[in-house]
């Protein structure tokens, strides 16, 4: 039975092995880069039929390997994973060609499931009543900010001036944990 393989792009170094070790034991060959400069490398140099990018990655984003990764792999499935979910950014990431995107905190089954299924993370969650209700202002402001700044390419003073914000407070709002309604 042959591997499929897997690229793993993943700054957190415990979560990688987590995810690696999990995915090796259900029969897939994973292969992790810390960053976009390794990913680049491992897309020349090997061939892949997943890939599970983290979004952010330091100081970088990983929606610029989106389009390398389908120039040079056409059938790859690609999720997205992100400890900040916003709309904003799941949009963007599916918009340049990413099959899935799911929010952390996801175990191997989940990550597996999303990777494999199209529109997994939707699908296998059943509408409740709370999925339904409009969402806070608290919400709606991260949604606007992670959108103006997607619009920004991530530029924070140029993101400040357009909200009328001073870059310190949207610093600060950026910091926090996106809230969850």
């Amino acid at each position: 039975m042959t591997r499929e393989n897997v690229l793993l792009v993943e700054d957190d170094e415990v979560f990688a092995r987590v995810v690696s070790r999990a995915f090796e034991q259900r029969n897939y060959a994973v292969s992790h880069a810390h960053n976009s400069a390794q990913a680049q490398q491992l897309i020349n140099s090997e061939m892949f039929s997943y890939a599970i990018l983290d979004l952010n990655l330091g100081s970088e984003t990983s929606l610029s390997l989106i389009h390398p990764i389908k120039q040079k792999f056409a059938e790859i499935r690609i999720l997205i994973l992100t400890g900040y979910a916003s709309i904003a950014t799941a949009v963007e990431a599916i918009k340049l060609g990413a099959d899935n995107y799911l929010a952390k905190p996801a175990d191997a089954d989940e990550i597996l499931s999303a990777m494999l299924v199209e529109n997994a993370s939707v699908a296998s969650k059943t509408i409740d009543k709370t999925q339904l209700e409009p969402m806070s202002v608290r919400r709606l402001e991260w949604e606007h900010i992670q959108r103006v700044l997607m619009q920004n390419d991530g530029n924070i003073s140029a993101t400040a001036r357009q909200l009328n914000m001073h870059r310190r407070t949207l610093q600060r709002k950026l910091q926090k944990k996106p809230v969850s309604k």
